[in-house]
C-alpha cells in the first residue's frame, strides 16, 4: 500500500527538514548540513530509507525488458585499450590544449581551433593530433633516465572542417574524431641475458600496429609519404580499402634536437574508426591432403615495392579459379649486388594445397607458371637461373 502524507510528514519532522503539503505535494526545504538533498529523487530516497527497503512492495515491472545483442563486429574502446596494453605499451592521457607551436611543427597546422580562454598562455589550441602530447611523455621520461618508453593515448582530435554541421554531438565547422596514437622509444626489449640490446625500429611499431589491426591487418598498405614529423625517408601512409587511416614512422632529425634526446622515437596514429570493425571468423573445413612448398626467385627492380608485387600475385589468385590452390605467400630472401643496386633479388615461398586430392607436379607446375607471368607482365621481372 501506498505511504500515507501524515507517516511522511513524521518522516521529515524526525529529519528536521522544514516542509509544506499541499494537495499531497510536499515542498520541503533540507537543513544545510544536508547538501546530499539535492533533487526529488533524494528526498523519495530518504522517505525509502526510513520506511524500510524491505517493507516496499516487490512488484516486477509491467513494460517489455527489450535484450539488446552486442555486436560481435563492434570492438570498443576498452577493447583497443586492453590490446595496447598486451602488446606493452602504457596508456596516457595528455591535455586536449596544446602548444600551438607542436601544431605548426609536428602537423603543419597554421590554422588550429583557438580557445577563447585557455588554462594557460601556451596550451592555447585545440590539438589536432595525439602525437605532441606523446612526444612530450618520451622527453620528460627521457631526462628521469628511463632507458625504454612505449606510451599510447586514445582521445580526440579537433581541427575545422567546413562540412560539418551544427548537432547534439557535434559543434559547426569542427571536426572531432577520434584517434588512437602510440610512441616507442628506447630499446626495444627489456634489458636480459637471452637477447642483445638494440633499440627500437619502424618494423618492431609497424607490427604491433598489425596485430592491433588483426585479421583486418591483411587490408592494410603501407605507402612511403612525408609528414611533417617524421623523418622524411622513414615514414608512411597507412591506408585501408584505398583511404589513408593514419601514419607511421621514425621522428624528425629537427626535433629531435628540440627534444634532446638521441635516438628516434617510432610513432603511429590512427583512425580509431578504422579499428573498430572486425570481420566475425567464419568455421573452414581443414584439408586433409599433403602441402607442397615452391620457391620462386627472380630480379626485379629496386623502384618496384614488395608490396606491389604481393598485390600483382593475390588479384591473380582471385581471378583463376585453378589457383585457388595457393594458400600462402611469403618472402624469405633479399639480395642486392652492390654494384649494381638498380636491381634486386627477391625469393618467394608459395604453400599449395587441394582441398580433396594430393597435387601432381603438372598441376603444381601450371600454376607456378601462371604465378612468374602475372610478375612478368606487371613488373618485368627476370626469373633466376
Amino acid at each position: 500500500c501506498p505511504v500515507s502524507d501524515e507517516f511522511v510528514s513524521r518522516i521529515f519532522q524526525r529529519l528536521g527538514f522544514e516542509f509544506q503539503c499541499k494537495d499531497q505535494v510536499f515542498t520541503v526545504v533540507p537543513p544545510s548540513y544536508r547538501f546530499d538533498m539535492q533533487i526529488e529523487e533524494d528526498l523519495i530516497e530518504e522517505v525509502a530509507r526510513i520506511y524500510g527497503f524491505e517493507n516496499l512492495p516487490d512488484v516486477p515491472p509491467v513494460a517489455r525488458a527489450a535484450m539488446y545483442e552486442k555486436p560481435e563486429s563492434l570492438r570498443g574502446p576498452h577493447a583497443l585499450r586492453a590490446t595496447m596494453a598486451a602488446l606493452d605499451f602504457q596508456e596516457v592521457i595528455n591535455y586536449s590544449f596544446v602548444e600551438e607551436e607542436w601544431e605548426k611543427n609536428y602537423h603543419g597546422n597554421q590554422d588550429p581551433v583557438r580557445l577563447l580562454n585557455p588554462i594557460a598562455s601556451h596550451l592555447a589550441v585545440m590539438r589536432s593530433s595525439l602525437l605532441g602530447g606523446l612526444l612530450a611523455n618520451i622527453e620528460y621520461n627521457a631526462k628521469h633516465r628511463q632507458p625504454r618508453v612505449r606510451v599510447f593515448e586514445l582521445g580526440r582530435v579537433f581541427r575545422r572542417d567546413a562540412s560539418v554541421q551544427s548537432s547534439d554531438l557535434e559543434v559547426a565547422g569542427i571536426c572531432q574524431p577520434t584517434h588512437l596514437a602510440g610512441a616507442a622509444w628506447g630499446q626495444a626489449f627489456p634489458e636480459q641475458w637471452g637477447m642483445a640490446k638494440r633499440h627500437v625500429d619502424f618494423f618492431d611499431v609497424k607490427k604491433d600496429l598489425e596485430t592491433l589491426f588483426g585479421a583486418k591487418a591483411q587490408d592494410l598498405r603501407f605507402v612511403a609519404a612525408e609528414h611533417p614529423a617524421l623523418h622524411p625517408g622513414r615514414s608512411a601512409r597507412i591506408e585501408m580499402d584505398g583511404k589513408a587511416v593514419g601514419f607511421i614512422g621514425e621522428v624528425h632529425p629537427a626535433w629531435l634536437q628540440n627534444m634532446d634526446i638521441a635516438t628516434a622515437p617510432v610513432v603511429f596514429e590512427v583512425d580509431v574508426e578504422a579499428l573498430s570493425h572486425k570481420d566475425l571468423p567464419e568455421a573452414k573445413a581443414l584439408s586433409r591432403q599433403p602441402i607442397v612448398q615452391r620457391d620462386l626467385a627472380f630480379w626485379v627492380s629496386s623502384q618496384v615495392s614488395y608490396q606491389s608485387l604481393v598485390d600483382t600475385l593475390q588479384e591473380t589468385v582471385r581471378q583463376h579459379e585453378n589457383l585457388a590452390i595457393v594458400k600462402d605467400i611469403r618472402l624469405f630472401d633479399i639480395w642486392r649486388d652492390p654494384a649494381d643496386p638498380a636491381e634486386q633479388s627477391l625469393a618467394m615461398r608459395f604453400w599449395l594445397q587441394s582441398p580433396d586430392s594430393t597435387l601432381d607436379d603438372a598441376t603444381v607446375e601450371q600454376a607456378m607458371q601462371q604465378l612468374l607471368k602475372a610478375l612478368v607482365d606487371n613488373h618485368q621481372v627476370r626469373q633466376r637461373a
